[in-house]
């Protein structure tokens, strides 16, 4: 049953709540009318962000910053979850002013062993769409690693969870909250392979075998820093998708450097798919070393025939609050709108 409740984002917080998750403030289920939801926002204060009940991606997501946008903001939110999922249903939250998104990667055999391997910061996203995700997270302590990897596990555990999943949480002035869980390894699982040393994808496929972890709890301790960029065929300032043939295609390389993707030079980039044509993942002893090698492959990257978003890694990965870690889930919006980072 959980499965199935998490395929539901108000009945997958429900449930959170009963395994011991935090979630923010919010409605307690499903709103109705527009006096429910200036009720409930009210109650919990502005600004409130409406979501869809039956899915994510950004989708049916909108923020009322005031009781004067909020009906129409819900209508919005109503129109594009129904397009989106078929499903008109939202839920409202409080919205958190400058959150980092924080998700911790699970492992869960049929013997009742859960581990979990460490957070990805992914925090670096325009139109709640992740950009760049690394590990471990610049700005979480020891203790607070521990604290959240210990609520994830304890959740798994309650649940009866089994197989690769991720648990994802907003973290803001030392409190983590409880999103949403992906029940399946997710585009940025590389960046836990980089640093734990694990095939994710060999290790779900064990546990559909039916064997028992390998890995002990408390037996993994990442190593290093690694860092992904999703390499978009999209204009890198305006966002207008770019699809085409693809008439040069170099691909970086090194030491600590990984490529996924189905690009070659002549292949075709349909426009009915998702954007996303290839992942650049690197990996060194330090962050600050993971982020030189980061630079050094972006610039070598090459990509012709259709406009990618690298130009945006590049200035991305270039940014000084960046490089000191210092953003959130809303930085990437300012700095495209002409703000800092």
């Amino acid at each position: 049953d959980h499965i199935r409740l998490m395929g539901d984002k108000i009945a997958a917080l429900e449930f959170a709540k009963k395994v011991g998750l935090p979630t923010i403030p919010g409605s307690d289920g499903p709103i109705s009318t527009d006096d429910e939801a200036r009720a409930v926002a009210n109650k919990i204060g502005f600004p409130v962000i409406i979501k869809a009940a039956a899915g994510g991606g950004g989708k049916g997501m909108k923020v009322a910053h005031s009781d004067g946008a909020l009906a129409n903001m819900l209508a919005l939110a109503r129109a594009e979850s129904k397009a989106a999922f078929g499903d008109d249903r939202v839920f409202i939250e409080k919205y958190l002013e400058k959150p980092r998104h924080i998700e911790i990667q699970i492992l869960a055999d049929a013997h009742g062993n859960v581990v979990h391997l460490g957070e990805r910061d992914c925090s670096v996203q325009r139109r709640h769409q992740k950009i760049i995700e690394e590990s471990p997270s610049p700005v979480l302590s020891a203790a607070e690693r521990q604290k959240v990897g210990h609520l994830a596990v304890s959740a798994c555990e309650k649940m009866g969870y089994l197989g690769a999943g991720t648990m994802e949480f907003l973290y803001e002035k030392g409190q983590f909250y409880f999103i949403e869980m992906n029940t399946r390894l997710q585009v940025e699982h590389p960046v836990t392979e980089m640093v734990t040393g694990l095939d994710l994808v060999e290790e779900q496929i064990r546990i559909a075998a039916g064997e028992p972890l390998r890995i002990k709890k408390g037996g993994i301790r990442p190593r290093g820093h690694a860092i992904e960029c999703r390499i978009n065929a999209e204009h890198p300032e305006t966002f207008r998708p770019s699809p085409g043939n693809v008439t040069d295609y170099f691909t970086p390389g090194g030491p600590g450097v990984r490529i996924d993707s189905c690009l070659y030079p002549d292949c075709n980039v349909p426009p009915q798919y998702d954007a996303m044509v290839a992942k650049l993942i690197v990996h060194g002893n330090t962050r600050a070393q993971a982020l030189t090698r980061l630079r050094r492959a972006l610039e070598e990257f090459v990509v012709g025939g259709i406009e990618t978003n690298l130009p945006l890694h590049r200035r991305i990965t270039s940014n000084e609050a960046f490089i000191k870690g210092q953003y959130d889930v809303h930085s990437l919006e300012r700095y495209i709108q002409g703000g800092p980072f």
